[in-house]
């Protein structure tokens, strides 16, 4: 028995698992590069006078660089904890609102945007819902962003998962998201459509995608605490999660002289929203059934690593 409340089953619910600790969220999670926003900016025109709607804000980790931008963002969290702190947060930004709502089951009360920006959330939307809320509440011409932080490694350099991999099978054998990150230069190669997430079909014009490399380092403790702030390590039973963090960031103190590098790809996909659903754009039986058969092999790598 443990004292945490119980995780949900559902794929989608499961993402509000960080409501559970927003100031460590807040505190430990990365942001993006500021060249990201600039590109952004660049690619669709969003700007001073320019309406953003943001899904799953988190703690504000992108709508500070939105509201940078000078648009005018409304920013929604479905974690009460999450977003209180986020408004806490960006309580001196006029230009920014934060709401409490899942995107699912969001009220837009008539409005319209320029741009709705994902920020490491779209995988947390119901895409049989979210493709086309996106699509409804967007100005004809406007743009979606997905933006992401996709963890990864450099051949030869030193790496946590691979020094640690004993310990998590140890306190948790089997588990299905234990695994070294991909290598950079691999990630490099899917820039193309949307990444791991099921294709809108016609509703967005082709992706622009771009890649930024970043980089974290944390002595053990703080790594640890990073990965406690992660779905993969949230979902692991209390009794479980604890004793495999305390050995980790030991490991990484004796074995990496307490400094370890946390390195991502981060991915900016951006679309266009398509002007109407002509039959031409509408997808196909197959495609699909072809689509539905992508996303069920996808959702067998489930845990998403954020």
């Amino acid at each position: 028995m443990t004292d945490e409340p119980e995780l949900p089953t559902n794929r989608y619910a499961l993402g509000r698992v960080f409501n559970e600790v927003p100031e460590l969220y807040d505190r430990v999670r990365p942001g993006y590069p500021g060249e990201l926003f600039a590109d952004l900016g660049t690619i669709t025109g969003i700007g001073k006078k320019s309406s953003v709607l943001e899904v799953g804000c988190g703690t504000g980790q992108a709508t500070r660089s939105l509201a940078a931008l000078g648009c005018s963002v409304t920013a929604i969290e479905p974690g009460t904890d999450m977003a209180a702190l986020a408004r806490e947060r960006m309580s001196t930004l006029s230009n920014v609102e934060v709401e409490t709502s899942t995107f699912e089951d969001w009220d837009d009360r008539g409005r319209h945007f320029d741009a709705v920006v994902a920020a490491s959330s779209w995988h947390w939307v119901d895409p049989a819902i979210g493709w086309r809320r996106a699509h409804e509440v967007l100005v004809p011409g406007g743009w979606l962003a997905l933006l992401g932080n996709v963890v990864v490694r450099r051949p030869g350099e030193p790496e946590v998962f691979a020094e640690t991999a004993d310990l998590h099978e140890r306190f948790c054998r089997g588990n299905p998201g234990w695994g070294r990150p991909p290598l950079e230069d691999d990630v490099r190669t899917t820039s193309e459509g949307w990444g791991l997430v099921e294709d809108p079909g016609g509703l967005f014009g082709p992706t622009i995608v771009r890649w930024y490399p970043a980089v974290q380092w944390l002595d053990g403790e703080g790594f640890a605490d990073l990965l406690r702030s992660t779905s993969l390590y949230r979902r692991l039973d209390r009794d479980v999660r604890e004793p495999l963090l305390d050995a980790i960031a030991q490991r990484i103190r004796e074995r990496m002289d307490d400094r370890a590098a946390r390195r991502y790809l981060s991915v900016l996909r951006v679309g266009q929203r398509a002007l109407s659903l002509s039959s031409r754009s509408r997808p196909s039986r197959a495609a699909s059934k072809q689509r539905k058969t992508k996303a069920e092999r996808r959702s067998k790598k489930w845990p998403p690593p954020a």
